[in-house]
C-alpha cells in the first residue's frame, strides 16, 4: 500500500499537512508545487488500496482524476475550502470541504483533530489573509500580542513562499519547506530555531521592499488594480502584496496583475475583506480562473483581456 500526501504549496496547504501528520506520522510520496498548481491529482497514479490525502486544492480542478483514482480502488481523504462543484458519492472518498468566507483548510483538519495543534491551524489562517478567524481560533491559546505577530509573520512568510510562475522563483520547493517544518510540533519552536526560516524571512523582507514604490494602474474608492514587471521578486510578492493592500483598505477590492514572459498577466484577486464575496465568481469567468469567495486568481488573463477583466472586476464590487 502506497501514501500520497497531495497538498497546496502555500501556509494552508503545508500547515495542514503538518497537522495531519504531527497526529499520524507516515511515510508518504508529497505531491505539490507553486500555490496556483492545483491540478495535482494528475501526478498521482494509485493502486487499490492506496491513501490519497488530498489539501487545500479545489476539488472542480481534480474531480476528474479523483474519480480515476476511485474507480482504480484508492482511498481519498479530502480537505478543502475551494469551490468544489459536484461532489461525487462514493465510498472510497471522504471529504470535508466547507466554502465560507473564513474558513480555511487548515481549520477544517484542526476541527478534524480537535484542535490538538491549534497554533499551526492559526498560523495557516494568518497565511490566507483570515486575520479576524485566526485571532478568534487563537483565544484558547491565550497568546500575547507579541506571539500572534509571530504567527502571523510566519503565516505570511511560508503563503509567500508559494507564490510565482514556477518552482524557480521560489525561495524553498514547499515540499523542502515542509521538511523544514516537520520537526516542529510548536511554531515558536520553529520560529526561534530554524535557519531556513531566517533564510526566508529576509528574502520576505527584501521583495515587500520593493513594492513601496508601486502605484496603481487603476484607482476609485471601490477598486484598486496594480501591475507588477516580470520579475521573479514581483511573482513572489504579487499575492502577500494582495492580502496587505486589502488589509489596509477593508472596503475596497484589490487585483494585482503580473506581466508574464509570454505577454500576458498572472492574475490576484481579492474581495474586500468587509465584504468577502465575489472574487471566485470574477477570476471564473476566465479560462485559467479559480479560488474561493475572498481570494481568487486568473493563472494566464490574455493582455488583450485587460479591459475586458478591469470592467469585470469594477462591476463585481
Amino acid at each position: 500500500m502506497a501514501i500520497y500526501d497531495v497538498f497546496n504549496g502555500d501556509a494552508d496547504g503545508i500547515c495542514a499537512l503538518h497537522q495531519l501528520r504531527l497526529a499520524e506520522p507516515t511515510d508518504s510520496t508529497l505531491v505539490t508545487g507553486v500555490k496556483r498548481d492545483i491540478a495535482l491529482l494528475k501526478k498521482v497514479q494509485a493502486e487499490a488500496g492506496d491513501k490519497i490525502t488530498t489539501l487545500d486544492i479545489s476539488f472542480d480542478k481534480n474531480r476528474d482524476d479523483a474519480i480515476r483514482l476511485l474507480e482504480q480502488g484508492a482511498e481519498i481523504l479530502y480537505f478543502d475550502h475551494h469551490f468544489a462543484g459536484e461532489i461525487p458519492q462514493h465510498p472510497k472518498l471522504e471529504t470535508h470541504i466547507d466554502t465560507s468566507a473564513n474558513v480555511c483548510t487548515s481549520l477544517l483538519v484542526n476541527g478534524y483533530l480537535g484542535g490538538k495543534y491549534l497554533p499551526w491551524a492559526v498560523t495557516a489562517a494568518f497565511g490566507d489573509n483570515l486575520f479576524s478567524a485566526a485571532e478568534t481560533a487563537a483565544i484558547p491559546l491565550n497568546l500575547t500580542k507579541d506571539q500572534l505577530e509571530q504567527l502571523k509573520l510566519l503565516g505570511t512568510c511560508i503563503n509567500y513562499n508559494g507564490y510565482g510562475a514556477s518552482l524557480d522563483d521560489l525561495i524553498f520547493h514547499p515540499d523542502d519547506l515542509y521538511k523544514l517544518i516537520k520537526p516542529y510540533e510548536n511554531p515558536f519552536d520553529f520560529i526561534d530555531q530554524e535557519a531556513g526560516y531566517q533564510t526566508l524571512l529576509q528574502a520576505y523582507k527584501d521583495d515587500f521592499a520593493k513594492v513601496a514604490a508601486l502605484k496603481p494602474a487603476y484607482e476609485d474608492a471601490q477598486h484598486a488594480l496594480y501591475i507588477l514587471p516580470n520579475e521573479k521578486w514581483a511573482r513572489r510578492v504579487s499575492g502577500i502584496y494582495a492580502n496587505d493592500l486589502a488589509q489596509q483598505s477593508p472596503d475596497r477590492a484589490h487585483a494585482i496583475l503580473t506581466e508574464k514572459a509570454n505577454g500576458n498577466y498572472l492574475v490576484s484577486v481579492r474581495a474586500p475583506l468587509n465584504n468577502k464575496t465575489g472574487a471566485d465568481v470574477l477570476c471564473r469567468q476566465f479560462e485559467t480562473g479559480g479560488g474561493r469567495e475572498a481570494a481568487a486568481g486568473i493563472n494566464d488573463l490574455p493582455q488583450t483581456d485587460y479591459e475586458v477583466f478591469l470592467s469585470r472586476f469594477k462591476d463585481s464590487f
